[in-house]
């Protein structure tokens, strides 16, 4: 298949005894996927096949002669799609983590027809006059049950499902456009970060990096073919220790324009034009549902509720934030002083300048941080915090498949032996792979199919080191980590009934608050005493290094709070303010936006809007990237039950997180299942305490 070919999703293959999809459960260790098997020719006959068994399925549902109840109706939509879902999890695990020009092919293809179908389901008026007709009261459902019935109402109500017709059908062309469009704006970023390298060729482009950096940057130079000795990509992990590091003023401008243009380079891949199109029919979307704005849409049915909430958080953290990102500026410019130069501080300084400061301040090095975080000792630090906490054991296993051969896999056994499921760890970044971190699922706990055990994934894109020499984490790459695992923990330790509720499918303001909670064990002076080691000597962290290492938390958070919340405020405003605006101009509309806000200069957002893949590469965090803040608020309380129980393990708050938190999908209403393992709803204070931030 070429990259120029548009697959035919409606023509099966007639070879389909050869494609592993055709087979049905994998005769594989743990249930894998056979990727050695897989290749992408199998993808197209594969999808082709799947639909046409879950429309088989739909039609049965929605035409059942009897009486519609929870078991013929709800329930049979839960049973129905398996095998979609399990091309569509390959698949799409696979085009994020180690994509191709072929694969790239059809996913621009399959995105739309999945949407198609998609709303075909949730638009299908005989299946929702039998959902609309049971009655949970009549039937006695148990809680599950009940909980189940109501997302799946909300599920289909929310696609319009009680629209007229003529709404349904532009419900369904914008669904299916949004869908081209977010492929589009995804593979444009990976496009352009694939595009872009900084040559540092001889010793004085090197000036100022540390020998973790030029090791990576090498590394980074021999991936891409050689031709340079060194080369600065638009890998986070790269990208952000050069600003740190190098000494060359010159060199980091241009490393940071490319990084903060990304998407916004006037060609092929310009984002800017399908930002435009994307708002606009998200805004369409929202009012043929009723609401004022898209905002409005997407925080109904979530625990803030309204866009009003949302930025009056986002508003209580931008003030202190502000007074202090003015504060640290000072401080920055007053080093470049001290240097004896005359420029103002400008956005690709702050980096350098800051660890400058950091050095002065708390005699803190990051590159003498680095050793004590090998990456297999932190990946340790976190399977024992889970063991802690929740009696979890990891063992690795080799002969397994593996979609690429970076990739580790672990069983995890609990407490009593009985098996929880499989964890994939994918921790370097390559070519092939988009940018960030993040956790996935394979295949999704749940026991109405079975006894069905979880295969989460972790992906991140951390520099990988020279040949034999171990990969060494900065404390961020760590805390980024913890973080995923925190996500895959979600996945794990999911104990419900029904697929709907399974995992990480629940409220996207409480979905970080696992991940996020996770973090705080990392910087604990216990975890980091135990598995804080120097890769070649194995010795603990010294006591001083340590100390200086936690007092340091705080440092630089006037800058870190500032450029995220900005990203948020402008994803919020980009969807209340410009909602349906034609030929919305997207630079513009953000600068204004920032201005309003009294964005510093020398600070850029986290996110810029042609590369804020979070709210456009799809929708999963649109008019939603404040979430992340929301869950922070709920994590900085959650980890003071265990403060509060003189016990950072301790046993019973540790069980009560298991069973409300970790393991319970979305059983519960977000607020609800807090309250249920905190005893009451959190406040801003610990927050803003945990930031440096409180006055």
């Amino acid at each position: 298949m070429t990259v120029d070919t548009v697959p035919d999703l409606n023509a099966a293959s007639a070879a389909t005894e050869a494609n592993p999809f055709a087979a049905g459960d994998w005769a594989t260790p743990f249930g894998l996927p056979p990727f050695e098997s897989i290749r992408p020719e199998h993808y197209v006959p594969a999808f082709a096949e799947a639909l046409k068994a879950h429309e088989t399925e739909i039609a049965q549902i929605a035409g059942n002669a009897e009486a519609p109840d929870f078991e013929n109706t709800v329930a049979a939509l839960e049973r129905a799609g398996q095998a979609l879902d399990r091309v569509a999890s390959v698949f799409f695990n696979l085009t994020g983590s180690t994509t191709s020009p072929e694969l790239q092919a059809i996913e621009r293809a399959v995105a739309p027809q999945l949407a198609r179908h998609s709303s075909a389901i949730t638009l299908n008026p005989q299946l929702w006059a039998r959902l609309s007709a049971i009655d949970p009261e009549a039937e006695g459902l148990n809680a599950e049950q009940q909980r189940v019935l109501d997302r799946t109402l909300t599920r289909f109500r929310r696609a319009g499902a009680d629209l007229a017709p003529e709404a349904k059908t532009r419900i369904a062309e914008i669904a299916t456009r949004l869908a081209e469009l977010g492929t589009q704006f995804g593979q444009n970023l990976l496009a352009d970060e694939n595009g872009f390298i900084l040559p540092l060729d001889g010793e004085e482009d090197l000036a100022g990096l540390p020998p973790f950096l030029r090791d990576a940057t090498a590394a980074a130079a021999a991936e891409r073919g050689g031709t340079h000795g060194h080369v600065v990509t638009l890998s986070r992990s790269l990208i952000e220790p050069f600003l740190v590091f190098s000494t060359r003023r010159d060199l980091r401008a241009r490393a940071y324009e490319a990084w903060t243009r990304r998407g916004e380079n006037g060609g092929e891949t310009d984002n800017r034009r399908l930002i435009a199109e994307i708002v606009a029919l998200r805004a369409e979307r929202a009012r043929l549902l009723g609401y004022d704005s898209f905002a409005h849409f997407r925080l109904d049915d979530t625990m803030a509720a309204s866009p009003d909430a949302a930025m009056a958080l986002l508003r209580d953290v931008w003030a202190p934030a502000l007074r202090r990102a003015a504060e640290e500026r000072e401080r920055l410019q007053a080093l470049v002083r001290a240097e004896g130069q005359d420029f103002a501080l400008e956005a690709h300084d702050w980096r350098h300048y800051a660890e400058k400061l950091r050095r002065a301040e708390h005699d803190l090095d990051e590159a003498e941080i680095k050793p004590y975080l090998p990456l297999e000792g932190v990946i340790q630090a976190a399977f024992d915090t889970a063991s802690r906490l929740f009696g979890l054991r990891f063992e690795e296993v080799a002969d397994v498949p593996r979609y690429h051969p970076d990739v580790r896999a672990w069983q995890v056994q609990d407490a009593d032996g009985a098996e929880i499921g499989l964890f994939l760890g994918d921790y370097f970044a390559r070519s092939s792979k988009r940018s960030g971190a993040w956790m996935s699922a394979f295949r999704s706990q749940e026991r109405l199919n079975g006894d069905i055990k979880p295969i989460i994934v972790n992906v991140m894109n951390f520099a990988r080191a020279p040949r034999g020499e171990p990969t060494l984490l900065s404390f961020d790459d760590a805390r980024t980590l913890f973080h995923e695992f925190g996500h895959g923990l979600h996945g794990l330790l999911s104990d419900v009934t029904y697929p709907l509720l399974s995992g990480t499918a629940v409220s996207r303001d409480f979905v970080e608050l696992p991940s996020q909670l996770y973090e705080h064990w990392l910087e604990q002076p216990e975890v980091l005493r135990q598995h804080a080691r120097h890769y070649r000597t194995g010795e603990p962290m010294p006591e001083a290094l340590l100390k200086r290492l936690l007092a340091a938390r705080t440092f630089n958070q006037g800058f870190a709070t500032v450029e995220y919340t900005a990203s948020a405020i402008v994803d919020m405003t980009l969807h209340l303010s410009a909602a349906g605006e034609d030929g919305l101009d997207v630079p513009a509309f953000e600068a204004d936006a920032l201005k309003r806000i009294a964005m510093p200069t020398e600070i850029a957002m986290r996110h810029r809007s042609p590369h804020f893949a979070h709210i456009f590469s799809g929708d999963g965090y649109a008019a939603g990237y404040y979430s992340y803040l929301w869950s922070e608020v709920l994590d900085a309380d959650a980890f003071d039950a265990f403060r509060e129980a003189g016990d950072i393990f301790h046993p019973e708050t540790a069980q009560r997180l298991r069973r409300f938190v970790y393991g319970a999908g979305n059983l519960r209403d977000a607020r609800e299942a807090y309250t249920a393992f905190r005893g009451r709803l959190p406040s801003i204070e610990p927050l803003l305490k945990k930031r440096g931030l409180a006055a």
